[in-house]
């Protein structure tokens, strides 16, 4: 495979080879995202680093792969565009930042020199290094910061592209070394930083691609996955999935909704830079792209008859998919705004049990998703455009999760809010907080005080040697997590979730509420409830079944 084109002695990096970089990237995390999950410092089953890389790439791979495109500028700007999309956690938000600066540094070219694509790359990392509202050092932030500094003289040389990479590999590993001594928990557990390990990772496989190394993707792209959705009859009068993509787009997002609202349902909208994207189900696609040829020109035109979709999708739906429906578009006929009104909750939740409880609770969309897999910043956004409130709350739920819906705030403006839960116990007493006849101020005010004062925690199983108080703690042990920190540790289930208990309540405890995983049955959790309650004294002890995976319990105290 033949590296970069070269024109009168200046290199010159094409569309071709920056397609090719991005090809390669994709498949070093194919292979390495379980070694970068491996990494991950805390104990508990949520190593997910690397697959929220893996996945976050994986949709700039597929949308490259797709692409018309031949210029290094447009075709920079769809990965960016498609990254953001499709990001997926931390880890996967901050890297879709690092192709967002990319493109704004390749922005209307054709090809770039090596000096232009490496400066294209500081802005890169520059993104990367904003999309953290308080970057702590030892982090994947420290290792961007570090590239940053070491590639300096080699674009300031005007070095070919492919030595830049290199000295930003070096200097990435030197950081990359450097972060156990920055963060102790890392030290402790031995590791580097996982999100710094992904970055080297992300520059090794543009390397390979851009040197050749790399003959093209054997991606499975089928490892990019969407929000579980509903057992359902195929509306027939709209049997028809419609989706394209209009670009450049002469008419304003308004009027393209105005248009499409009468000619079917589950009218999904995206918009871009001089684009939009579409889905729609409708009886007549051929209406449909006649309407919209009038609007600029299409692309990625696709029509599938949902019958045989449906028949397909139900035989392979997994046991114990949450079936939560996202609310369709108004049907033909009927005013789009006139459905579109109020504010509505939308909540992140992984298991069947806490999803219904959510829904019981009062959530208008519940994405499903959490704890080891995160769902990308583009089923936020579907959501929000497919729903029937004019404006949403969201409920992340994760810690690992607020940094996405951040960029869906980002994306949508004023249309959501964000309530910053960081674990399920938050976002049940954020949920039961909301008031719909209430302004969205008032009930982000409310929300957050309520979500505030709740005290939480939950039990798993360690994934890997740790430090507790001192204590070595094994892989395989109980652990119990209060604020992301291992407190207890025992070989004995009910140790830990009593010792878990008594950490969190106090003499004015009144309820400790329990939600059982995937993993327990109500014969396992019975006696374990009816023990627990002898511990606590005057507390009631509620118990619902949650469904989450990985944890045995998480636990609520009031």
């Amino acid at each position: 495979m033949q590296s970069a084109s070269v024109i009168t002695n200046t290199e010159v990096i094409s569309g071709k080879d920056f397609r090719r970089m991005i090809s390669a990237a994709y498949s070093a995390f194919l292979r390495e995202h379980d070694y970068i999950n491996s990494l991950n410092v805390f104990p508990v089953p949520d190593g997910d680093t690397g697959t929220n890389m893996m996945l976050t790439l994986g949709a700039v791979a597929k949308a490259i792969a797709e692409a018309p495109d031949e210029g290094i500028g447009s075709l920079s700007k769809r990965a960016a565009d498609s990254a953001i999309m499709g990001a997926r956690g931390n880890s996967g938000v901050i890297l879709s930042q690092l192709l967002r600066g990319i493109a704004r540094g390749l922005a209307g070219k054709e090809q770039a020199t090596s000096t232009e694509l490496g400066k294209a790359f500081q802005y890169g990392v520059l993104y990367a290094y904003r999309a953290v509202a308080r970057p702590v050092e030892g982090t994947i932030l420290t290792v961007a910061k570090g590239i940053a500094k070491g590639t300096r003289r080699a674009v300031r040389d005007k070095a070919p592209f492919a030595d830049i990479l290199k000295e930003a590999i070096s200097a990435g590993r030197g950081e990359l070394e450097r972060t156990p001594e920055l963060l102790p928990l890392l030290k402790a557990a031995g590791v580097v930083d996982a999100g710094g390990q992904g970055l080297i990772v992300f520059l090794a496989g543009c390397l390979d691609g851009l040197e050749g190394r790399f003959d093209g993707p054997e991606a499975d792209f089928g490892r990019t996955l969407t929000v579980a959705g509903p057992v359902e009859t195929v509306n027939i009068s709209h049997p028809y999935c419609t989706e394209f993509i209009v670009k450049p787009c002469q008419v304003g997002f308004a009027e393209v909704k105005r248009q499409l609202a009468p000619m079917g349902d589950s009218l999904v909208l995206a918009e871009g830079d001089r684009f939009v994207k579409v889905h729609i189900h409708t009886a007549h696609p051929g209406a449909v792209l006649e309407a919209a040829i009038t609007w600029g020109t299409l692309h990625n035109i696709k029509i599938d008859n949902m019958a045989d979709q449906h028949r397909d999708w139900q035989s392979t739906l997994p046991a114990g998919t949450v079936a939560t429906k996202v609310p369709d578009r108004p049907a033909a006929g009927e005013s789009a705004m006139t459905k579109r009104s109020g504010i509505g909750v939308i909540t992140a939740v992984a298991g069947d049990g806490l999803a219904e409880i959510m829904r019981q609770a009062g959530a208008a969309i519940i994405i499903d998703g959490g704890q080891t897999m995160n769902p990308p910043v583009e089923d936020f956004i579907t959501a929000v455009h497919n729903g029937n409130s004019e404006k949403y709350i969201i409920l992340p739920n994760n810690k690992n999760i607020v940094l996405a819906v951040a960029q869906v705030k980002k994306l949508l403006g004023e249309q959501v809010e964000i309530v910053p839960t960081v674990n399920v116990p938050q976002g049940l007493a954020a949920i039961l907080a909301f008031n719909p006849d209430h302004s969205l101020s008032a009930n982000v005010a409310r929300m957050t005080e309520a979500q505030a004062r709740v005290k939480a925690g939950s039990l798993t199983v360690a994934v890997r040697d740790s430090m507790v108080a001192g204590e070595l703690a094994p892989a395989g042990a109980y652990i119990g997590v209060i604020d992301s920190n291992v407190v207890i540790w025992s070989h004995q289930l009910i140790d830990v979730l009593c010792g878990l208990v008594e950490k969190l309540t106090d003499t004015n405890t009144e309820v400790v509420t329990l939600y059982y995983g995937a993993e327990l049955t109500p014969r396992d959790v019975e006696p374990v409830a009816e023990y627990l309650t002898e511990q606590v004294g005057p507390a009631a002890v509620e118990v619902y079944y949650g469904g989450q995976p990985h944890y045995q319990f998480i636990v609520s105290v009031e």
